[in-house]
């Protein structure tokens, strides 16, 4: 198959990156850091890279177009966003993690999800993340911005199910993962990208509509889910 991965050069991407390359299928790697995606291309012969920096709007469209006008397109991933803690409400941080997880991401989607229509088949898979259930103050714009993800990705899976059923969606929520993304003293369960990126693929080769990474995360997430007003506040 040929898959597509934005946000390939870190974290999640770089190892389902490496993942389907040991399983033989021929992946296009995307994503903002050049060096790493020459260090993919160098080290794997089946792989594809493409600078793309999804904050840049008219370039990311030029890109996927070209891509799917290029060849097919099996399974489009999309781990490309950021997160950074920001007790302080520092604004700078708060409009850059909106710029990239909603507005950028947005575009990013609708892009594949309109090139899978294009094409009349696929798979569209988004990270997401069970930091979305609820908002936390140490990182207030993250949260909200995921959260946003979430009810973006059921509205797809909604439209897709109504008027492309030829096309699968699935949401995948991670924990904490052991990336440059979990950030802060004290985090509970951080989870092995190896581990983690194993349930990922069991959930897209099932063809999952949403599936919460690690096993144990699904107890999290529950919990979150439930949990009252004036007990999460005191957490």
């Amino acid at each position: 198959m040929n898959i597509l991965i934005i946000g390939a050069t870190s974290g999640i991407g770089k190892e389902l990156l490496n993942q389907y390359v040991v399983q033989e299928h021929s992946v296009i790697a995307c994503g903002r850091r050049e060096n790493i995606l020459n260090e993919l291309l160098t080290q794997n012969s089946s792989v594809q890279g493409v600078q793309l920096d999804i904050c840049d709007i008219d370039s990311t469209s030029q890109t996927i177009s070209g891509l799917f006008a290029q060849t097919r397109i099996d399974i489009a991933i999309v781990t490309a966003g950021i997160g950074d803690l920001n007790p302080t409400l520092d604004n700078t941080i708060e409009l850059n993690t909106l710029q990239t997880n909603v507005t950028a991401w947005t575009n990013c989607v609708d892009l594949l999800y309109k090139s899978f229509q294009k094409q009349s088949f696929g798979h569209l898979v988004l990270i997401t993340s069970v930091g979305g259930l609820r908002g936390e103050p140490a990182a207030p714009a993250y949260s909200a911005s995921k959260a946003y993800q979430m009810n973006y990705a059921e509205a797809l899976k909604k439209k897709a199910f109504k008027n492309l059923p030829s096309l699968t969606i699935t949401e995948i929520r991670p924990g904490l993962v052991d990336t440059a993304m979990a950030k802060g003293d004290g985090l509970f369960w951080v989870m092995p990208t190896n581990v983690v990126v194993k349930q990922i693929l069991r959930a897209i080769n099932k063809k999952q509509a949403t599936c919460i990474v690690t096993k144990r995360w699904r107890i999290v997430h529950f919990i979150m889910r439930i949990l009252p007003w004036g007990l999460y506040k005191r957490i």
